[in-house]
């Protein structure tokens, strides 16, 4: 393939370009302001599940609580109504002796179901600790999402512009070269290789790997505007001054 060597020299450029994009692409994958975001995302499902389990607790608090406090008004109401059939002075002897040793149950009762009222409510308090410290590392967390959601969307942002920019130059550059070199290249780009890279002091600037001095001779032989191609890793090698031959 036989192509001016200006234009030839013009795939550096178009090389420096993809190579940019590449760069652009890897650090798209990589943005480390995203893995940060994807952290602290996870981090806030991990203190969400916490808070919703102490929340779990407090409502079975909540419910011993409210089972113990029905069961003293119960026994109250009913020291309350027995203390008013002694006071009335109209049961007889034998359910007076009742009356006053259910009124020491009841009483006794009472002191119990109260000792369990208050440990359950001095549980729960500690447990609403808990919950309003859960609750405030949740809270604590979400602001610092906010701020790595808006530092990754910044980076993302700028990304893009820099795509953008590297796309329109490569547009621009691409229609410079004849359609068989511009293939030419973009076929040795998909393999995953460097499409076009500068020969210089005997090294392929894409592989830098040193041509034999056979190899060399034969380049240096070949005339200017022919495509020539590095042996080892076939990036197509530009010839400028640099290159010594």
């Amino acid at each position: 393939m036989n192509v001016d060597p200006r234009i030839q020299a013009k795939l550096l450029d178009l090389a420096a370009v993809d190579t940019e994009l590449t760069r652009i692409a890897h650090r798209r994958r990589t943005l480390p302001e995203q893995e940060e975001v994807q952290r602290l995302e996870a981090d806030r499902v991990g203190r969400k599940d916490a808070a919703v389990a102490v929340q779990i607790v407090l409502d079975d608090l909540d419910r011993d609580i409210a089972k113990l406090e029905g069961e003293v008004d119960a026994v109250r109401k009913r020291e309350d109504r027995d203390r008013q059939l002694l006071e009335s002075g109209t049961v007889a002897a034998k359910q007076l002796t009742e009356l006053e040793h259910e009124l020491v149950s009841l009483t006794r009762r009472q002191g119990a179901l109260e000792e369990d009222l208050l440990e359950v409510m001095e549980r729960r308090e500690a447990t609403q600790a808990d919950y309003d410290h859960a609750g405030g590392q949740v809270d604590q967390i979400d602001e610092t999402l906010v701020d790595a959601t808006r530092r990754r969307d910044d980076a993302l942002a700028d990304l893009d512009t820099a795509q953008q920019r590297c796309d329109a130059d490569r547009t621009a550059l691409a229609a410079e070269f004849p359609g068989e070199l511009l293939a030419l290249y973009d076929r040795q780009r998909s393999g995953g290789g460097v499409g076009a890279a500068l020969l210089q002091a005997r090294r392929c600037g894409a592989c830098r790997i040193e041509i034999d001095r056979g190899e060399l001779s034969r380049i240096a032989a070949t005339a200017p505007d022919v495509v020539v191609r590095c042996p080892e890793c076939s990036a197509i090698m530009v010839r400028t001054k640099e290159s010594g031959l």
